[in-house]
């Protein structure tokens, strides 16, 4: 394999990391055990450690060789999700009701991996600032990566790059791919409240039906990407959640809608905020019912810096088995997006393996590949030497 095969020594160390990590995972801003765990690792590999940083987030900085003024930073998300796992292998969760499905103790592991690496060699000038980052499954402006950043993370942490992974189920282990440009689209959210007298299911006509209304909202809101965006700017606009009602016979109060609008261009982004608000202002006032509207940007698109990309591009040559130079988008999100506003960098995405099974992202059966740990560390190290050569 083309790892690097100091790393490759010690992929089963890497792994027992990793499970361990999974074993013990914990929610947004709760990683109290897990910053530990990343903590007590950077210190017994020589590493300069803060910690509290944004919440519970963890910083390393590592100085090469020969001191030079350029600076690398490198970032692995720590938190889990709210998901009960349905795995029964050895180290499968022992924290009811939440689970690593999304492989941020694999991304974790990685990180040590190139830290542990890089601070035995040493073989760049300049200096290396490990990112352990909270909250980012919570996202936004309450995230762990905008948090970071506005308390402190690169005044107080020069980065002149940054780079970050994230694993991708169904692409094969031993994978990178990477691209310029916007990689990931942006996030917003969406409340819906439809609101009136309730009334007897038997007697419609004494008041807005609510339920009605919600029903013609959730139909007209795919309007807006079908009828009020260019074609050819991508947008997604999906209700994922419904409430109201109590009884069968009862039209309830009210009805509340709740969704994510995604996109990649700013242009389609900022036209789907007045579109839904006109569809929902105009069922409502065709029904009589009242109704209130909450709109909140949360994620940036996710933009890879052109010489970035090419730099990552390079350094995933000298690992990976196979590199895909122009994958296409996804309407996923994530809030490394805030770090790349910040500062010029990259977001890759690591193969692991067959997504067969339930290993998605997200899911209750989802388990990180081992077998892909030593090309992410690899990978974090390959950066390091060639951007910071010396």
């Amino acid at each position: 394999m083309p790892v690097i095969n100091r790393i490759a020594e010690f992929h089963d160390e890497m792994s027992k990391w990793r499970r361990h990590l999974h074993a013990n995972p914990e929610p947004s801003y709760q990683e109290h055990q897990t910053a530990k765990f990343v903590a007590d690792k950077l210190r017994s590999f020589g590493i300069e450690v803060s910690e509290g940083i944004g919440g519970t987030g963890v910083v390393g900085v590592l100085y090469g060789g020969r001191r030079g003024e350029r600076s690398i930073g490198l970032r692995a998300d720590m938190d889990a999700l709210a998901i009960g796992e349905r795995n029964d292998f050895g180290h499968r969760s022992r924290n009811g009701g939440v689970m690593h499905a999304c492989g941020h103790d694999g991304h974790t592991a990685m990180l040590l991996g190139a830290a542990r690496y890089l601070a035995e060699t040493r073989n760049f000038s300049g200096r290396v600032v490990f990112i352990f980052q909270p909250a980012e499954e919570m996202g936004g402006a309450d995230g762990g990566a905008a948090r970071m950043i506005r308390e402190g993370l690169f005044e107080n942490f020069r980065c002149d790059e940054i780079y970050g992974l994230h694993n991708w189920p169904g692409m094969d282990v031993g994978t990178f791919a990477v691209k310029a440009g916007p990689m990931m689209a942006s996030g917003d959210s969406f409340e819906i409240e439809v609101s009136s007298k309730g009334m007897h299911a038997a007697q419609p006509h004494k008041g807005a039906d609510v339920v009605l209304t919600a029903g013609h909202i959730l139909v007209a809101l795919q309007q807006i990407a079908a009828r009020n965006t260019d074609p050819l700017d991508a947008l997604v606009v999906s209700a994922t959640q419904i409430h109201g009602g109590d009884a069968y016979n009862v039209l309830p109060n009210s009805v509340t809608i709740r969704g994510t609008v995604r996109a990649f261009s700013p242009r389609a982004r900022a036209a789907a905020e007045p579109a839904l608000r006109r569809v929902v202002e105009g069922i409502a006032l065709s029904t009589g019912a009242h109704f209130k509207v909450s709109y909140a940007q949360q994620y940036p698109t996710l933009v890879n810096s052109e010489p970035a990309a090419q730099a990552a591009e390079a350094a995933g040559l000298s690992v990976f088995t196979k590199v895909e130079t122009n994958p296409p988008q996804t309407m996923i999100v994530e809030d490394f997006a805030f770090m790349l506003e910040d500062r010029p960098g990259c977001y890759g995405w690591i193969g692991n393996g067959p997504d067969d099974n339930g290993r998605i992202l997200h899911s209750a059966w989802f388990d990180f590949n081992d077998e892909a740990l030593p090309f992410g560390a690899s990978y974090f190290a390959a950066v390091v030497e060639q951007q910071l050569q010396r």
